[in-house]
This record gives C-alpha cells, sequence and structure tokens, in this order.
C-alpha cells in the first residue's frame, strides 16, 4: 500500500540505465517476437556524480532479504541510506534504517552487452510498460521525471516475454 509499504524517494548519485542482462533458453519465451532475441534487458541503476534518480523504498524483513539477494543473484546489493530523501509524508530515513539498491554485477552487464552487440538484446513489452506505468502511480509529476532523467534504450522493445509472466 502506498505511504506504508511503498515510500515515494529519491536518490543522489545513481541514474537508471537499461543495462541488465539475462540470457533465456530456447523456447522460455513466447509472443511474435521470440526469434528476434536471446537475451533479456531489465533496468538497472550506476553511479554517476551529481545524478539523482526518483523511486521507491520498502521495508525487507531480514528472512525477505535472504529470498531477494537469491532472486538478485546477479546484482549487488548496495547502501545509498546517505543519498536517500523521501518525496511524501511518511517515516524519517533514520526511523526506517538502511536503504539499500541493487546495482548489476559484471556478468550481467556483459551479458548485456553481448547480446545488444550481436543485435538479440530486447526488453519485454509487458517489463517496459509496467515499470513506465509504475512510476506514473507513483506521485504527480514522477512519471515524467522517470522518463526525463532515464536515457533510452539502445535495444527494441519487444513483443516476447518469459512463459508464465
Amino acid at each position: 500500500m502506498r505511504g506504508l509499504d511503498f515510500l515515494a524517494a529519491e536518490c543522489d548519485g545513481w541514474e537508471r540505465r537499461w543495462n541488465y542482462g539475462m540470457a533465456v533458453a530456447d523456447g522460455a519465451l513466447v509472443g511474435p517476437d521470440v526469434d528476434r532475441v536471446d537475451v533479456v534487458v531489465a533496468l538497472g541503476v550506476v553511479a554517476v556524480e551529481g545524478a539523482c534518480m526518483n523511486g521507491i523504498i520498502t521495508e525487507v524483513h531480514p528472512d525477505e532479504l535472504v529470498r531477494l539477494d537469491a532472486r538478485e543473484r546477479n546484482y549487488d546489493r548496495v547502501d545509498v541510506t546517505d543519498g536517500v530523501r523521501l518525496l511524501e509524508e511518511g517515516p524519517s530515513i533514520a526511523d526506517l534504517g538502511r536503504v539499500v539498491t541493487y546495482v548489476p554485477r559484471q556478468v550481467a552487464l556483459d551479458i548485456y552487452l553481448d547480446g545488444r552487440d550481436r543485435g538479440r538484446a530486447g526488453i519485454e513489452r509487458r517489463y517496459w510498460d509496467l515499470v513506465d506505468g509504475a512510476f506514473d502511480a507513483l506521485l504527480p509529476g514522477q512519471g515524467e521525471r522517470y522518463r526525463s532523467t532515464t536515457p533510452a534504450s539502445d535495444v527494441p522493445v519487444v513483443d516476447a516475454n518469459r512463459a508464465g509472466r
């Protein structure tokens, strides 16, 4: 629930990039563009001096963090507490404790770069729409801020989605 489970925030020193690559096996994608891609690209973040990205923060319990780390296995968990400010009323950052983000590891960046360079990488249309809509729902003006501060992808958005998603 917004304002309780999820809080709108911004974080200094980071920007989003379409740079996280995941290799997909034959038959793992469904849709009309399945023959175009063998690497699915997701949104990542990179450290950029002077940058500020918007997004959300949410509380993750220690037992959930173990599962989240396993899910995000090709990301490094990075403490960004000192750069975070809330964009809405709620508990203070001090009350929340440590705030982290997940930064793509080199292996994920290499998969993305290889797929891009071979012309075989793409962003799932379902994921693209989900991310775009989430920022529109965040707070007034935050969708436009997301679109204006996230560099354009250098791979296409494709009508191919991981089966079951």
